[in-house]
C-alpha cells in the first residue's frame, strides 16, 4: 500500500449528511485499505437502527464497535449512540461516555481528534453538511498532526454550518463535492 493512501477515514456529519454517507458507503469498493469511521448526530433517547439500515443498503457491513475492539482496514465502523467514539494509541476503539460537545455525543470534534493523535499523517477527516460548529476544532487538530481535511462544499449542503465552521478553522482543506470523495481518497 503506498504511504499516501489513508489508514483511517473518519467521516462527520449531522443534518443533511446521512444520503451523503450512504452514497459513499455504495461506492466503496468490496475491500479498500483504510478504516471508514462515521460519526453523525443521532438522537440520544429511543432505539437506533441506523448501522443495519445502512447495512441493509450496501455490500460493506456497517457495525458499531464494542470498546477495545481494534480498528480494522476494510472495516464500516458507526459511532454508538449516546458514545464518543475515541481511538486509543493502541489502534483500539473507546467508547466514552462524557458531556456532550456541541450538544451531541456522538460528537465529531473528539473523533477526529483521536484519530489525528493516533494515525497522523495516515488520517483522512470529512466534514459533511450539519448545523452546529462541531468538527471543525478536531479537523484543525487533526490536520496539525499531519493528516488530511476535505469538507463537503458548503453551496452543496442542506446544513451549511458545519462545513463553513470547518473553512474558518482548515482554511487549506480541500472542498468537495460528495460524488467525488470516495475517489480522493484513492487518489494520492
Amino acid at each position: 500500500m503506498p504511504d499516501t493512501l489513508p489508514e483511517i477515514v473518519v467521516i462527520g456529519g449531522s443534518a443533511g449528511s446521512f444520503p451523503i454517507v450512504l452514497h459513499l458507503i455504495e461506492s466503496l469498493p468490496l475491500s479498500f485499505p483504510f478504516a471508514l469511521v462515521l460519526v453523525l448526530h443521532r438522537q440520544k433517547s429511543g432505539p437506533s437502527e441506523m448501522d443495519k439500515v445502512l447495512s441493509l443498503s450496501t455490500h460493506v457491513p456497517v457495525i458499531e464497535p464494542n470498546d477495545k475492539e481494534f480498528v480494522l482496514p476494510s472495516q464500516v465502523y458507526l459511532a454508538p449512540q449516546n458514545y464518543h467514539l475515541l481511538i486509543e494509541k493502541d489502534r483500539t476503539f473507546s467508547l466514552d461516555y462524557s458531556e456532550a460537545v456541541h450538544y451531541s455525543r456522538p460528537a465529531i470534534d473528539p473523533a477526529f481528534e483521536s484519530a489525528g493523535d493516533v494515525f497522523g499523517s495516515r488520517a483522512v477527516g470529512i466534514l459533511l453538511s450539519g448545523s452546529n460548529h462541531d468538527g471543525a476544532a478536531g479537523l484543525a487538530h487533526l490536520v496539525a498532526m499531519g493528516g488530511k481535511a476535505l469538507i463537503q462544499d458548503p453551496s452543496l449542503c442542506d446544513f451549511s454550518a458545519m462545513p463553513l465552521a470547518g473553512l474558518a478553522r482548515v482554511p487549506e482543506a480541500v472542498i468537495v463535492h460528495p460524488s467525488t470523495i470516495v475517489n480522493r481518497l484513492f487518489s494520492p
